[in-house]
């Protein structure tokens, strides 16, 4: 069983509670039912430390071997910019050693066995 948040909201920002929301995920009770469900739960699961969920939910042929989420960094917001198809461009923010962060990212996920994984992400345009 993966950690169990003490916040009421869920960390993903849709103002349920986590264990209304990405809880139910990280707990097994339910399947992210789209790419943006899996990926505010992925987002959620690196905030309240739940490395086998994210581990669980990456696709087979792109996963690493593990997933231990930086306990130094805070992950303290998340905005979904847009959701098509099989892929999601989110702005996550966090902390770190008390520096600001920022993370933009487009994932692509993929549909098989019934189930939605995280396959990869995109590279960021706006980097050069």
């Amino acid at each position: 069983m993966g950690p169990v948040s003490l916040r009421p909201d869920c960390p993903c920002g849709t103002g349920a509670t986590y264990d209304a929301c990405c809880g139910r995920l990280h707990r097994g009770a339910a399947q992210a039912g789209t790419p943006e469900e899996l990926m505010r739960s992925r987002y959620a699961a690196y905030a309240v430390g739940d490395g086998g969920y994210v581990w669980r939910t990456w696709h087979p042929r792109t996963r690493p071997l593990d997933v231990n989420p930086d306990p130094t960094l805070r992950w303290t917001g998340l905005v979904v910019e847009d959701a098509s198809g099989d892929e999601v461009e989110f702005t996550a923010t966090f902390e770190q050693d008390g520096r600001p962060g920022r993370l933009h990212e487009r994932s692509r996920f993929e549909h098989r066995a019934g189930r939605w994984f995280y396959l990869d992400a995109l590279p960021d345009p706006t980097r050069g």
